[in-house]
């Protein structure tokens, strides 16, 4: 199968500079990045791409099978850094795509020289002293209600995900985003997606990394970010004034800065 077809590959900006990669989360497509992407194309490799199942991916190529992990995912991550010759990676991945992202470079580390994690969460669901956010009966009931009536748990949910109740227009973009995605893949997905645990890959992470929070955040609070930070070795933890799950929408010129600063301070802003 075509790789990039599979995916919906797009590459851009200056064709011999350091290569970044933006990843994508749950409901979501490579358009949720438009606003942060061009401040890298200048002087960097851009790639966007679909997970399988989202935005213009090839549809056919979902198998329940493979998909039925995150590492799946991290599969098609690293077969796409393959196709496309691609090391010295940097890698960024907004919320499950954070986990994603986690498995691929430890799977693969010479592919990669930096993540950088949005909005990360290893684990949603609390379990003993950690803290996830999230109750096992909530998680339930919000699948409960994704499987029901998958539309109007995007209409209701999108908003509070967004997290800027003062800026509807995002909150409805993120719900249009949510209803273009096949609802039996999104069904699928959100089930990886919030039964997954992670928690004992942070520790293997080898390479540069960034975890960036947003100051509130309904999906993945700042104990979550936190958690992810203590548990990569080395990494980096910054809190951003946004609110809210995706920062990539809401204060996108905050998340360029705070991805470049991270780069330049790792001495990774090679281009």
């Amino acid at each position: 199968m075509d790789v990039r077809s599979r995916n919906n590959v797009t590459v851009s900006g200056l064709a011999d500079g350091r290569p970044v990669v933006f990843s994508h989360g749950f409901g979501c497509d490579q358009n949720m990045w438009r606003l942060v992407a061009p401040s890298f194309t200048d002087d960097h490799r851009v790639v966007l791409f679909d997970h399988v199942g989202a935005g213009r991916s090839d549809l056919s190529a979902w198998q329940p099978e493979r998909y039925s992990t995150l590492r799946g995912y991290a599969a098609d991550l690293l077969e796409i850094l393959e196709e496309l010759d691609l090391r010295d990676v940097v890698f960024v991945g907004h919320s499950v795509s954070a986990m994603i992202g986690v498995l691929a470079a430890n799977a693969d580390p010479s592919r990669f020289g930096a993540l950088v994690l949005v909005g990360p969460s290893p684990r949603y669901v609390d379990d003993g002293d950690y803290r996830g956010g999230f109750s096992a009966e909530d998680i339930e009931e919000l699948l409960d209600s994704l499987d029901s009536n998958y539309l109007g748990w995007s209409a209701a949910m999108a908003p509070a995900i967004m997290g800027n109740p003062d800026r509807p227009a995002l909150g409805q973009e993120l719900t249009e985003s949510f209803c273009r995605t096949d609802p039996d893949i999104a069904r699928h997905f959100a089930r990886v997606t919030f039964l997954s645990d992670n928690r004992a890959d942070l520790a293997a992470v080898s390479v540069p990394t960034l975890v960036l929070q947003c100051r509130e955040d309904v999906i993945a609070d700042r104990v979550v970010g936190e958690f992810v930070h203590r548990g990569i070795p080395g990494s980096e933890f910054v809190v951003l004034n946004a609110t809210g799950h995706c920062p990539n929408l809401s204060a996108p010129d905050e998340t360029a800065a705070a991805i470049r600063a991270f780069l330049a301070g790792q001495g990774g802003d090679r281009s």
